[in-house]
């Protein structure tokens, strides 16, 4: 067939368009980060290895000859490339069908959860590699292992066996489509959907596992659990004990067997926990576990360090909603001797649901020695709530009496991030779906060097406020 996918630089399309690049379809894709002028990207230079044709978002890259138009929950109907689509007569689907296909056809293993589930779903994948059953994996994050085993991207692969691991997202509700062969359920916090929202999501997908494995310790998923297996930190069918945890991962033990992470976080001693559950189902023994636990090395994106100057590193995170924000301060408290945190929310609709639970994760877990940055909610683009700003949350948190500051453009706040900054200090840059922050933690770490002054970012200079919202 030849296919197209919309928002192709989404992690879950761009992985479905890689996977079916890898067979015998041809595929293209578009972007509203092409549209924008965001040609440079590695993901793109990927893709176009794969012989993926890219297009902006605006109808080019549907003609008479696609077949198939993938989309994901992001794309609004007046897209100009759904008007032309229905306008040509193509069959339109969401990504979640396409992925629902695939497992399917596979004996799958569906990791969800609020937080923890590519991480976790990469734990799973390096396990059942590591034991040579050649699984395939479909996840939201580029694999580390698969970037350097086998020079792919990291966030698809095609094994040879029947099993597939995916990463099951609960957000727009799809993961009630999905009938895995086993399921994991890594927590349940309010997260795009209030709590009943979500746990009745939850329990369909429950219900259509041939085997689950939950978290004990989370309320909303044991009321919901029926007779599925268990794990947990504390408690469960599977748990670890005698945890020692450092600022660069974590030794436990597991029914006597020795284990040791090197990523840091109690956080990521529950998803390894997670992990082993799942691998001792598919046959795979404790020590097999323990070896490739002890290999792993992460995921893009996860605690990952970009630079040290002057005894000061800093972090890389995809950190996006309190739950995941208050676990990855926890980890890098154990690293430094001060957080200093740069958070860049990464959606206007998590702001206006979450802003209460915002404030009280970062007033719970910003030390009274740390600073938190803000800056203002990335826009890729659609529509906009009225009135979301990140400054409800700074406002809340000024009243808490966190140390806070906030700068609707963010390159105005490197300098003084810089300038803050003082040896043994671990500076974390946190927020998900802007492709740039990256860059901008980079950015830290050569005015940690060359104490830049405060700039101004291009869309500021082009007269196009970051603060989109109020154009």
């Amino acid at each position: 067939m030849k296919i197209h996918f919309v928002g192709i630089g989404g992690v879950g399309m761009s992985a479905l368009a890689q996977l079916h690049a890898m067979g015998k379809d041809t595929v293209t894709g578009s972007d509203r980060l092409i549209s924008k002028g965001y040609t440079d990207l590695a993901l793109w230079d990927y893709l176009k290895k794969l012989n993926i044709a890219l297009f902006p978002q605006d109808g080019s890259g549907i003609d008479e000859t696609t077949e198939l138009v993938v989309l994901s929950s992001a794309i609004e109907e007046d897209n100009p490339e759904i008007k032309k689509a229905k306008k040509l007569g193509i069959k339109i689907i969401h990504r979640s069908d396409l992925l629902a296909k695939h497992v399917g056809e596979h004996r799958t293993i569906a990791v969800s959860g609020t937080s923890g589930k590519s991480t976790t779903t990469a734990m799973v994948y390096d396990i059942l590699a590591f034991a040579g059953l050649s699984p395939s994996v479909i996840t939201g994050a580029a694999i580390l292992s698969l970037q350097k085993d086998q020079g792919v991207f990291g966030n698809v692969y095609k094994g040879d066996s029947d099993i597939l691991v995916i990463e099951a997202d609960e957000s727009d509700g799809s993961i009630v489509q999905y009938r895995p062969h086993l399921g994991i359920c890594l927590n349940l916090q309010k997260d795009h959907k209030e709590i009943d929202v979500l746990q009745g999501y939850f329990k369909q997908f429950i219900s259509h596992c041939k085997k689950a494995i939950i978290n004990a310790e989370e309320p909303n998923l044991t009321a919901i659990a029926g007779d599925a297996k268990t794990f947990g930190l504390t408690r469960g069918d599977i748990h670890p004990s005698a945890i020692k945890a450092d600022g660069f991962g974590s030794d436990f033990t597991i029914n006597g067997q020795e284990f040791r992470l090197h990523i840091p976080g109690l956080h990521n001693v529950a998803n390894a926990t997670a992990a082993v559950a799942a691998a001792l189902e598919m046959g795979v023994d404790l020590e097999t576990c323990a070896k490739a636990l002890n290999k792993f090395t992460g995921i893009a994106r996860r605690f990952a360090s970009v630079g040290t100057y002057n005894k000061i590193e800093v972090i890389d995170d995809f950190a996006h909603n309190p739950h995941k924000l208050g676990a990855t301060i926890d980890a890098a408290h154990l690293r430094g001797k001060r957080v200093l945190a740069f958070y860049q929310p990464h959606a206007f609709a998590s702001v206006k649901l979450l802003a209460p639970e915002f404030v009280e994760s970062f007033a719970k877990h910003i030390g009274t020695d740390d600073h938190l940055w803000l800056t203002e909610v990335y826009y890729p683009g659609g529509t906009i709530p009225p009135g979301v700003s990140c400054q409800t949350i700074y406002e809340g948190l000024r009243a808490r009496g966190v140390k806070v500051t906030y700068d609707s453009c963010r390159e105005r706040l490197l300098a003084d991030i810089a300038a803050s900054a003082q040896p043994g200090d671990v500076i974390l840059v946190l927020g998900a779906r802007d492709p740039t922050l990256t860059d901008f933690a980079r950015k830290i770490v050569d005015a940690l060097r060359e104490h830049k002054k405060p700039g101004t970012c291009k869309d500021c200079l082009l007269g196009n406020c970051c603060m989109a919202y109020s154009k």
